[in-house]
């Protein structure tokens, strides 16, 4: 079943930060998610000092991912197989630090 995207990044994610801001903390980048399609939109998610996820574009990430929503769908569903699928096939684009790219699955993680 497809999640629903705003709801996972304006309540899950932030809720999980928000009780886990060590957790978060560890990850330490900022991270900017653009997810194209209806159900989708901008986050930026920032795992430094003060952990926290604000929709938006507000600049100063360490590495911006964007993507389909479908695709988004994909990466949820198996982060490890699909996220490398997707980024060859150049459905997953990222720009500046693409090591953080990997730390995106810890950090969904955090969610339970």
């Amino acid at each position: 079943m497809a999640e629903d995207i705003k709801k996972l990044f304006d309540e899950d994610l932030k809720g999980a930060i928000e009780k886990n801001p060590d957790a978060a903390k560890e990850i330490g980048a900022k991270f900017q998610i653009n997810i194209e399609g209806d159900g989708g939109g901008s986050w930026f998610i920032d795992c430094t000092d003060s952990p926290k996820v604000e929709a938006g574009s507000p600049g100063g990430a360490d590495v911006t991912i964007d993507v389909a929503e479908e695709d988004f769908q994909k990466l949820l569903e198996n982060p490890q197989a699909n996220g490398m699928q997707l980024f060859f096939a150049g459905k997953l684009k990222v720009q500046g630090n693409q090591m953080l790219a990997m730390k995106l699955q810890k950090l969904f993680e955090l969610r339970g």
